[in-house]
């Protein structure tokens, strides 16, 4: 099957929707993707995603803010873009030693992110889709540390570029969340620091600087977007700003271990997807 950009004819959300859909609750890779044409807007493949929340058995908790590489930014006219985030994907970091787990699709799409999470701390409103830093920093209730699983049963989802990575959940597969950091409005961004180890090699340090125009803007970016699509973020839901120090490609059996120096650390093991 030939993978073309979408026309208004070919492009057909209702039937590629469930087909992520159903692969994701099988716990299996797709072979390509799902449908004759991939879209062609970051709206198309909104379209697809927004179907997919509708189809997943399980309550929308949070959302993941990705960047879309400088190549697409032009094309696209967008610099971020968005996923979807399942209470029965979000894990609390372990603290009794043992590392969190996260499955692996065989033949899909599986990689660690190191993450600063903004919990809300109020309802933002419906009808606002034009925000600052400044303005979302008043919605934050909490800033936390964690770990992005990105996953996906479609292996070339980030080689398809991003109007394919928003079409499936933003290729979200999970969440670990970590400590909270207390009095983070008066530690710089550059003070929070984090550094990725993958089977014992270190594969990345930054700092949550490393966020363009720092996780603040990463939130007035989702808080925007998404109240253009009908889904207001609500006190409690949890926003993942952005992958600090890369994205961290893993396979069944692989181990991280993130440091967030004074903030805490999270372990976790990819398992094969049951």
């Amino acid at each position: 099957m030939t993978v073309s950009e979408a026309d208004s004819e070919a492009f057909t959300p209702a039937a590629i929707a469930p087909q992520f859909v159903k692969a994701r609750q099988e716990g299996v890779s797709v072979p390509g993707y799902p449908g004759d044409v991939i879209p062609a807007t970051m709206a198309d493949g909104y379209a697809v995603q927004d179907i997919a929340i509708d189809l997943w058995p399980d309550e929308l908790v949070g959302w993941k803010v990705g960047l879309v590489p400088p190549q697409h930014r032009e094309r696209l006219g967008a610099e971020r873009l968005a996923g979807c985030i399942f209470k029965s994907k979000v894990q609390q970091a372990n603290t009794n030693g043992q590392p969190n787990t996260f499955r692996a699709i065989e033949g899909g799409f599986c990689a660690v992110e190191a993450e600063f999470i903004i919990r809300l701390g109020k309802d933002a409103p419906a009808d606002k889709t034009q925000w600052t830093a400044e303005e979302a920093a008043d919605y934050v209730g909490e800033l936390l540390v964690g770990v992005e699983i990105a996953g996906s049963p479609l292996k070339t989802i980030n080689a398809l570029g991003p109007t394919v990575v928003a079409s499936d959940f933003g290729n979200n597969d999970g969440q670990i969340i970590g400590q909270a950091i207390s009095n983070w409005r008066d530690i710089a961004w550059e003070d929070m620091p984090v550094e990725t180890i993958i089977n014992g090699k270190s594969l990345g340090k930054a700092t949550a600087a490393t966020i363009p125009g720092s996780p603040l803007a990463a939130l007035a970016f989702l808080l925007g977007a998404v109240a253009a699509r009908g889904k207001p973020l609500k006190k409690g839901m949890i926003v993942t700003t952005g992958a600090t120090t890369g994205i961290h490609d893993v396979a069944a059996g692989d181990v991280a271990h993130v440091d967030f120096g004074p903030f805490g650390t999270v372990d976790c093991v990819a398992v094969p997807a049951k």
